[in-house]
């Protein structure tokens, strides 16, 4: 099953950046591996809504029909590694071809884009900067797949 990375920015800081290639990395030993980085949309003003909107119709544009849609938000739903692990597993036994995991911009993710996802999933109540929850959920993903191929590394 093709991991798919949608999310809004560049990662610019280097150390995180650093880290984000190693994780996309080691995921792709398990799985095929795609990022997509969109723009911000700073030509949309200021207006918050504006913002939201046009970012979320950039994702919605990348997102197709069979895939599996994970958007992260703040007030998603919490699951522990185990249960995102046994997540992943489903999907990939029942055939998922993609899995894509959406994070937006600053201002948040569009209602569109939450009503389209198969999940909203929150990675923590505390709020992260883009970047920091970039890499979480990297490690996330890879985290599940060492635990589903009982690999040390989530010990």
């Amino acid at each position: 099953m093709k991991m798919r990375f949608i999310w809004i920015g560049k990662t610019r800081q280097p150390e995180i950046k650093k880290l984000v290639n190693e994780y996309l990395e080691r995921i792709g030993k398990f799985a095929p591996v795609e990022v997509s980085e969109l723009r911000d949309r700073t030509d949309a003003g200021t207006d918050a809504r504006r913002v939201i909107e046009k970012e979320g119709g950039d994702i919605l544009e990348r997102v197709s029909g069979d895939q599996f849609v994970v958007a992260l938000d703040e007030r998603g739903e919490q699951i522990d590694s185990i249960g995102f692990a046994k997540l992943l597993e489903k999907h990939r036994m029942d055939g998922t071809r993609q899995m894509s995991f959406v994070l937006g911009g600053h201002a948040g993710l569009s209602d569109a884009v939450r009503k389209r996802a198969g999940l909203v999933l929150a990675l923590s109540r505390m709020t992260l900067t883009h970047e920091m929850a970039r890499l979480f959920l990297l490690e996330q993903v890879y985290r599940a797949h060492a635990i589903i191929h009982d690999l040390p590394y989530q010990k």
